[in-house]
C-alpha cells in the first residue's frame, strides 16, 4: 500500500495532482506508473483510493476511484499540553508515537522551568504527516502554537464538558489514576510539565482552574514518556 499525503483534495474531486514533492517519492522512489493503485489522506478523516493516470516526476496526475468520508474517526479527543523538551528530538519522539497510538490536539506549553522557549512547529507537523502516513491514519493531530502556561490556563478555565488533568511530581497531594477518573468518549486534557517540573505557583493555579492532580506510576519519567504514557493511558481507556 502506497498511501499520500493531500491536505487540499476535497471529496467530490475524480482527478488530483500531487505535489512535487509527492510526484518525486511516487516516480522516482517508489518507480510507480500509470495503472498502479494509490491511497490517499487529507488529514481530516478522507480516505481516497485513486489510480495514477498520468506518472510526471513534477507532477503526478491521479483519478479518484472511491472516498470514504470519517475513516477510523476517533471515540475521544484528547489534547495534551506538553513543555517541549531541551532536545527537540525527544518531543518528535513523543509527536510520532503519540500519533500512532491517537491523539487530536498538542500544545506546547512554556512554563517557569522551561528549558526550550520556543518550537518550530513546520518541523513537528512534518513528524506527525509521517507517523500520520506509517500508522495509516486520516487524521491529522492538531499542533498548536507554543503559549504560555498561564496564558493557556485561562483559556481552558471555563472550557464546560472537559476532562483536565496535571501530572505533576509533588508528593503532598493524594492523586488520581486516569483511567479511573475519567469516563470513555470524553474529550480530555492533560498537563506535562518539563524536565524541572512545574513551579508550586503553576501547580495551584492549574487546580483553581478545575484540573486534577494524577499519577503515572511510581517512577519519576522523563517529560515525553509522561506524556506519553499518559496517551496510551487515555487510548486503553477508550478500546
Amino acid at each position: 500500500m502506497h498511501l499520500f499525503f493531500t491536505p487540499d483534495i476535497q471529496a467530490e474531486q475524480k482527478q488530483y495532482q500531487l505535489s512535487e514533492e509527492e510526484s518525486k517519492h511516487a516516480v522516482r522512489v517508489l518507480r510507480m506508473n500509470v495503472g498502479d493503485k494509490v491511497q490517499l489522506i487529507d488529514g481530516r478523516g478522507g480516505w481516497y483510493e485513486a489510480e495514477i493516470s498520468d506518472a510526471h516526476p513534477k507532477r503526478t496526475q491521479l483519478a479518484v476511484i472511491s472516498y470514504s468520508a470519517d475513516f477510523q474517526k476517533p471515540t475521544y479527543h484528547l489534547h495534551i499540553a506538553v513543555a517541549p523538551t531541551k532536545n527537540i528530538d525527544r518531543i518528535e519522539w513523543f509527536l510520532e508515537k503519540a500519533t500512532e497510538i491517537g491523539i487530536q490536539e498538542i500544545t506546547p506549553i512554556i512554563s517557569e522551568h522551561s528549558e526550550r522557549k520556543e518550537v518550530k512547529i513546520d518541523r513537528l507537523n512534518k513528524v506527525v504527516i509521517s507517523a500520520m502516513k506509517q500508522s495509516l491514519k486520516a487524521y491529522m493531530p492538531q499542533i498548536n502554537e507554543a503559549v504560555s502556561l498561564d496564558v493557556f490556563l485561562q483559556k481552558v478555565a471555563k472550557e464546560e464538558g472537559l476532562q483536565k488533568a496535571i501530572a505533576h511530581c509533588e508528593e503532598d497531594q493524594a492523586k488520581k489514576y486516569l483511567n479511573k477518573e475519567f469516563p470513555q468518549g470524553a474529550k480530555y486534557l492533560i498537563l506535562i510539565g518539563p524536565e524541572g517540573d512545574f513551579s508550586g505557583r503553576e501547580i495551584e493555579t492549574a487546580l483553581s482552574a478545575g484540573f486534577i492532580p494524577v499519577s503515572l506510576g511510581e517512577a519519576r519519567l522523563r517529560t515525553e514518556t509522561a506524556a506519553l504514557y499518559a496517551c496510551t493511558e487515555i487510548a486503553l481507556l477508550n478500546r
